[in-house]
């Protein structure tokens, strides 16, 4: 058994220790609103500064995890991670956190690349991205009903992750210490240039617009439900805390179903679905609108993130689409809180879910062409194919 092979658990667990901070971001928000008496804004914006790191980070490693070996890069970044965010949760100067934020996001985004490329050189990238969303899913789920009970302040969400990357690091001893080295025939090096150039632009230009579309609606979810639909906070977070639970039923669902389907039909139509959702939750006036755009909103959001993030892996099994493709994700999560506060105060809530909505459907073609032209699980390691470098994986 191959060391790729032995890797498999270590990958999904690092994946989740990587993706962690995107998805307990809006109580990292608000927390360091409340805690730190910063306002909205100056929250979001530290937020942001997490998440533009996280996505430097995967802009620069994209083509260097294989140079540098899995374990010593995803040490690193669990190591920046744990200081980061542990560093941030023992101050309350600003600066400081700002910093600790900043420092974290990186050693996130390190962990995300190191187990985005090794998902996309498995045999079945698309199941090992599924377990990878459901265990991250499950962990924050379980993270939203915890922190609430453990008292207030900034330092419990990013004590948490920063606790997840310590407990994370002794599986990196599972990972290579070096990539696999490409060979050809006469025994030299090449770095081989991207394959399917047009194809994987298309596929990250579209998962940045979807990402911000996605975020931009979770940045101002609370709000419309407190504000526009007249709900108490206790409610609000009960719907919040149940929506998880639908989407690791969704997660599991798309697991499940693996490439039956194909690609096209999971990413295209279901973008529209959830162009759909964004209607429904923006519009939301009671109750049973606003829990049920949000359920199935959070449904459908990882199940076609999961189709969307192996669709990049299997453009290029060396990984780098994978990590590029996730790395633009992330700079969508990062703007899209700042989109939908400027959309939903210059255009309403309803207004502001037009707009996003509409982004959605426009993205929701070109995402599905890519995804018709990949078929199959794409490049396979080890396997020589017309259209790239006559080059082999040495085992």
């Amino acid at each position: 058994m191959s060391a790729r092979s032995r890797a498999a658990w270590p990958l999904v667990a690092l994946f989740a220790a990587g993706y962690l901070a995107a998805y307990l971001l809006p109580t990292v928000v608000g927390r360091l609103s409340s805690g730190l008496g910063l306002s909205s804004t100056q929250a979001g914006l530290i937020g942001s500064a997490l998440l533009l790191s996280s996505a430097a980070a995967g802009f620069t490693l994209a083509s260097r995890v294989e140079r540098y070996g899995e374990r010593r890069l995803a040490r690193l970044g669990l190591l920046l991670a744990f200081a980061g965010y542990g560093g941030g949760a023992l101050t309350t100067y600003v600066p400081l956190v700002v910093a600790g934020a900043a420092v974290g996001g990186f050693g996130s985004g390190t962990a995300t690349a190191v187990a985005a490329a090794g998902m996309a050189a498995r045999p079945d990238p698309h199941r090992a991205t599924t377990l990878g969303l459901l265990t991250v899913s499950a962990t924050a789920g379980t993270l939203y009903l915890t922190i609430p009970h453990l008292g207030g302040g900034h330092a419990l969400p990013f004590a948490a992750i920063a606790l997840v990357a310590a407990a994370v690091w002794p599986v990196t001893g599972r990972l290579p210490e070096a990539g696999p080295a490409r060979v050809t025939a006469a025994g030299d090096a090449p770095v081989s240039p991207l394959p399917r150039l047009r194809s994987g632009a298309v596929l990250a230009v579209g998962m940045l617009c979807w990402s911000l579309a996605q975020n931009a609606l979770w940045g101002v979810s609370g709000r419309i439900g407190l504000n526009q639909a007249g709900l108490s906070e206790v409610t609000v977070g009960a719907v919040f805390a149940v929506a998880l639970g639908a989407g690791l039923l969704g997660v599991s669902g798309a697991g499940a179903l693996g490439l039956r389907l194909g690609r096209t039909a999971p990413i295209g139509v279901g973008t529209v679905v959830i162009a759909g959702c964004v209607v429904l939750s923006s519009s939301a006036r009671d109750l049973p609108s606003f829990a049920g755009g949000v359920m199935l909103w959070n449904v459908f959001y990882p199940v076609v993130l999961s189709y969307l993030l192996g669709l990049a892996a299997a453009l290029d099994p060396r990984g780098r689409w994978a990590v590029l493709v996730g790395s633009a994700s992330s700079l969508g999560v990062a703007c899209g809180p700042l989109t939908g506060s400027l959309l939903s105060e210059q255009l309403g809530f309803v207004g502001m879910g037009t707009v996003l909505a509409a982004l959605l459907l426009v993205v929701a073609g070109p995402l599905g062409v890519v995804a018709r032209g990949v078929s199959g699980r794409g490049p396979v390691v080890g396997t020589v194919h017309q259209d790239e470098p006559r080059v082999a994986l040495a085992s």
